[in-house]
């Protein structure tokens, strides 16, 4: 069985939605938001700094993403201090499931041949004093 572990450093960032455009001749096309396309890039180094060769196509794979969400600089310290311990949980944008999208999706190709690969998947969300996502993927 094997496995790659790897974070990715800075606010956790959800998949943003494609935009589509029309031209003034009529044309319509549709692109990724540059926030997007620089945040899936991020996570794609992170993952090839780790070394590791990509899973094998036929392999079940299970996924891990803890994200780290910043603290505001305005918060009491008593509440910063629960937020620290787990005790109050971030339930605040980007929503787990964009952030998840924007990992896997980005992973697409390069850990592994396609997401469907992820048979199993967990996520959580805290609060840290360094934010980040942190991913871990086995082989089932």
């Amino acid at each position: 069985m094997s496995s790659v572990s790897f974070t990715v450093p800075g606010p956790p960032k959800g998949k943003a939605r494609a935009r589509t455009v029309r031209t003034k001749d009529g044309r319509t096309f549709s692109y990724t938001p540059d926030g997007t396309v620089l945040y899936e890039n991020l996570i794609k180094t992170c993952y090839y700094q780790t070394g590791v060769n990509p899973f094998g196509a036929d392999e079940e794979l299970r996924a891990t993403i803890v994200a780290y969400y910043p603290i505001t600089k305005s918060t009491s310290k008593k509440k910063r201090q629960q937020m620290l311990a787990g005790l109050i949980r971030p339930t605040k944008k980007p929503d787990l499931d964009n952030v998840i999208k924007s990992i896997l999706d980005a992973l697409n190709k390069v850990a592994y041949h396609d997401d469907t690969q992820i048979v199993s998947l967990s996520m959580e969300k805290f609060y840290s004093d360094s934010p980040r996502v942190e991913v871990t993927i086995n082989s089932i």
